[in-house]
């Protein structure tokens, strides 16, 4: 089948999205013998954030050799923290070395996907076309959809408005007035990468960032001759990497008072770069370091320190023609404004799409906050997996090892529906999902992102984080190493249908 035909069909998997996720999660099915399966992506290429982001200066805060796959490591990173074309170019070769292509539906955006109680099977609605599925694994990812905030004014602002997820590269800033809006980690990028070329840059600061040196360097070519000739050296390095970011784990988890050490650290970087007093009081955070993810830059102080910039230390609130007025009151003139506002996290838009077998939206289920299944699986929604679920997010490690570890559930999830046999479903159970969630939410209360005094996008709209995992990587692995079925009911055609098990949980989550 040609790489951008969609057909009516059934497949044994559907897989949403071509970023790390979702190409993830077609070379373990490869791998575990599964072939009948589609890959829907809703743009023309593989890559997810990695693709729509590209905005200058946009680079991964994670090192190289631990944002990738352990099963394709790759010996040519050129920079220990790498930019976005790097990125990207090396999930388009996973694409090519894995023989994903073939599996590819590009132009397919899921609008609609629905269970059906009877045939125990996905109908799914795409924008090319219809098709059915035994399986589905959503890895549209929580940083896919941009999020503007409403501001009142801004849709008679005269000149160009772009988030940094969907940046203009038609229109040339040079010599514009520019506004930034939002300090997180795309536009500490950003900001160092335009404040050259523009006349004025003006940076609306809801709440200041705590930014850490970025210690980046070219890696020499006698490193990758090393990483090409003993590819053990890769996954040394690899290995190094992991190893440090786990025993940071606890200061963030368990006593975020151990973080005070890191600040001074962060207050020494700003000092070295910022001289005027009052720059930095408006750049010093007043909550613990860690609460808000911690940035990496060492050129965003120096061009906040440049004169052709201005900080706000306040939200835009209000848009006045070519006029932009905070929060504070303060006003400002600009050309073109910049959303560095982050995106849908906890409202998900693909869960507006999906609809369960009780014919609610998982964003319905979800109203009063995210909740799964080690991360992966929500009651009422059989057969249908996250990838980058409910509480699976790092603070300060690499997303590609959450990522592993639920494809490892993926594939034992599959192993357990071939055990049973025929048509068959697994549907969480509600207890479970209970259990587990209150389980992680208790570890959470003495977390730095629960306790360090600040306002993230950790949080939803109550104000329950619902993001991040409050654990090591390795716990998460263990705890996503087997599908437990007493933590599931197994659906069949309703003739054949079995009695329900006792319901049963087991404590991994709960040290």
């Amino acid at each position: 089948m040609a790489e951008h035909e969609q057909v009516h069909e059934h497949v044994r998997v559907a897989v949403i999205g071509s970023g790390f996720g979702g190409l993830g999660a077609a070379v373990r099915l490869r791998r575990e013998g599964i072939t009948d399966f589609v890959v829907l992506e809703r743009s023309g290429s593989v890559g997810g954030t990695w693709r729509d982001n590209s905005y200058p200066g946009c680079a991964c805060d994670v090192p190289s050799h631990l944002y990738s796959f352990s099963f394709a490591p790759n010996p040519e990173w050129p920079r220990t923290f790498s930019g976005q074309e790097h990125i990207r170019a090396y999930l388009e070769h996973v694409a090519d070395t894995f023989g994903l292509r073939p599996h590819l539906r590009f132009d397919s955006e899921v609008t609609r996907m629905a269970w059906d109680t009877e045939q125990l099977r996905w109908e799914i609605e795409t924008v090319r076309g219809t098709l059915t599925a035994d399986v589905v694994v959503s890895a549209t990812g929580p940083l896919s959809d941009p999020k503007v905030p409403d501001i009142p004014g801004l849709d008679s602002f005269p000149g160009k408005v772009f988030h940094s997820a969907r940046w203009d590269h038609e229109y040339d800033l040079t010599g514009k007035r520019v506004a930034m809006i939002g300090t997180g980690a795309s536009a500490i990028q950003i900001v160092p990468s335009i404040q050259p070329k523009v006349d004025r840059l003006t940076l609306f600061q809801r709440t200041p960032a705590w930014v850490m040196p970025r210690m980046d360097r070219a890696i020499s070519g006698a490193e990758r001759a090393l990483h090409r000739a003993l590819p053990v050296t890769t996954r040394l390095r690899r290995g190094l990497l992991w190893g440090i970011r786990e025993l940071q784990v606890q200061a963030f988890t368990k006593h975020p008072d151990e973080l005070g050490f890191v600040e001074r650290i962060a207050k020494r970087n700003m000092g070295a770069a910022v001289k005027d007093p009052a720059l930095r009081a408006k750049l010093t955070p007043d909550y613990r370091i860690g609460c808000k993810r911690i940035l990496l830059s060492s050129t965003y102080y120096p061009a906040l320190a440049r004169p052709n910039v201005d900080v706000v230390a306040a939200g835009l609130s209000e848009v006045r023609g070519s006029t932009l007025v905070a929060a504070d009151g303060t006003e400002a003139e600009a050309d073109a404004i910049v959303f560095g506002t982050g995106f849908h996290v906890t409202d998900m838009p693909i869960a507006e799409r999906v609809v369960g077998a009780d014919g609610r939206t998982l964003a319905e289920t979800w109203k009063g906050g995210m909740e799964a299944l080690r991360g992966g699986t929500a009651a009422g929604f059989p057969n249908f997996m996250t990838v980058i679920g409910p509480n699976t997010g790092l603070g300060n490690s690499s997303m590609i090892l959450m990522i592993e570890s639920q494809l490892n559930y993926m594939a034992d999830y599959l192993r357990q529906l071939n055990v049973l046999g025929g048509r068959t479903a697994l549907d969480p159970r509600p207890a479970a999902v209970r259990d587990w969630n209150h389980r992680v939410q208790e570890r959470m209360k003495r977390t730095v992102w629960n306790t360090g005094g600040c306002t993230s996008w950790y949080l939803d709209a109550s104000g329950r984080n619902t993001t991040v995992w409050p654990g090591t990587t390795a716990e998460f692995r263990r705890a996503t190493r087997r599908v437990d079925l007493a933590e599931y009911e197994v659906l069949r055609p309703a003739p054949d249908r079995a009695p329900a098990k006792a319901a049963g949980v087991d404590a991994e989550v709960g040290a």
